[in-house]
């Protein structure tokens, strides 16, 4: 389709926006309503594919069930000759993925950015979907004060099933979490790492993980993890920057519960910063105690607690991990995005390790000659000293 045709005599297309993997997006105007609408349409050689179709026409239905300022409102959606479209409405044009590219975002506006992408996906949520592509090139821009937009929900999941072939996974590889990678179910702390990464690579000014080798890729994300915050970015706030190094540690039980908690948790709340009880996809029950260290001072920086190793089994998940990647990297259902810079340099030595307080230790007290025994007695007094004590703590 070029030039000023009309779609379903409703629609005129004029130039092209954006093209991803399953569509490209045209500039559009509504004839009967007098507005500017960006028009979403299938690839023509996927329209006979009945899974990319049906994948197609579920961003239609998920988008248009949620109505919020941080969401991209879905107006319409039709079929035009065979092949499927969403009008959805126009907005500049400019996403994330243009800002990082700019150069590392200040920390006041990647603040912003994370609180508005939280609260459109603290409303898909809530309706039971998950978005499971965030990423900063379906973030898009608005002019009015730089609201930022969830967009391309062309891979939600729904309570009513997932658009994708059993054994998929599904997204762009580069914001993936780790569990994701080797194959754990979709959560919604996979939304809000993702969320985490790309405000992570907002204040950087590039991307995270940006190897060309898809084997490469997957080891990156699995096996290194990334620097804190304050490493990389040292006039971030240090309310900021544990909410970025909590919302991508490594452990997803130690993650945020929920997109709600996690922009609580930007707001100031500290509760909803340190609590990991909160209810979520793979979290314990109610009741379980994870946290045991004291109350935090206020202005404290406290990174989020690295999960505990387990002796024995790590070593070989880690092995099996990495075989399991590198044996499904081809069921990756959507493009890797191309990289904008090279790989990122090696994590540097952590220096935030509390220094332990000097324990004094009492010298051991002089010995003491005990008399000798009676005629008939045998001297117990020194027999098995320390092997019967019981181990202490």
């Amino acid at each position: 389709m070029t030039g000023h045709e009309m779609l379903v005599d409703r629609y005129a297309l004029r130039g092209t926006l954006g093209r991803g993997g399953m569509a490209e997006v045209r500039d559009g105007w509504d004839t009967r309503l007098n507005r500017p609408v960006a028009v979403k349409l299938l690839h023509p050689a996927l329209g006979a594919m009945p899974d990319l179709r049906r994948r197609f026409e579920d961003e239609a239905r998920s988008a248009a069930r949620l109505s919020h300022q941080n969401i991209v409102v879905v107006f319409d959606f039709g079929v035009h000759e065979g092949s499927p479209f969403i009008v959805l409405e126009r907005l500049p044009g400019q996403t994330l993925a243009d800002l990082i590219a700019a150069g590392p975002m200040p920390p006041w506006r990647v603040r912003k950015m994370l609180d508005d992408v939280l609260a459109g996906l603290q409303v898909a949520h809530s309706a039971g979907i998950l978005h499971r592509d965030i990423k900063p090139g379906n973030i898009l821009v608005s002019a009015p004060g730089d609201c930022m937009k969830v967009a391309d929900f062309g891979i939600a999941k729904t309570g009513d099933g997932a658009p994708t072939t059993t054994g998929q996974i599904v997204g762009t590889m580069s914001y993936l979490s780790p569990e994701r990678l080797t194959g754990a179910p979709a959560s919604v702390g996979d939304d809000l790492y993702a969320v985490g990464l790309m405000a992570y690579e907002a204040l950087l000014g590039r991307r995270l993980f940006a190897q060309d080798n898809p084997a490469a890729l997957a080891r990156a994300i699995i096996d290194n993890p990334p620097p804190p915050v304050a490493a990389i970015s040292a006039g971030t706030d240090p309310l900021l920057a544990a909410v970025i190094d909590r919302a991508m540690t490594r452990n997803p039980m130690q993650r945020f519960g929920s997109a709600a908690q996690m922009r609580a948790a930007l707001a100031g709340d500290r509760t909803a910063l340190f609590d990991l009880s909160a209810p979520g996809p793979g979290r314990p029950p109610p009741g379980t105690k994870m946290l045991t260290e004291p109350p935090v001072p206020a202005g404290t920086y406290l990174p989020p607690p690295r999960p505990r190793p387990r002796r024995g089994k790590g070593r070989v998940y880690a092995w099996a991990a990495a075989a399991v990647v590198a044996l499904g990297v081809s069921a990756v259902a959507m493009a890797m995005d191309s990289p904008s810079s090279t790989a990122p340099p090696p994590q540097p030595v952590g220096t935030s390790t509390p220094v332990l307080p000097t324990t004094t230790v009492a010298p051991p007290p002089s010995p003491v000659v005990a008399p000798p025994a009676p005629p008939g007695q045998h001297d117990q007094g020194g027999r098995g000293h320390g092997k019967g004590d019981k181990k202490r703590g």
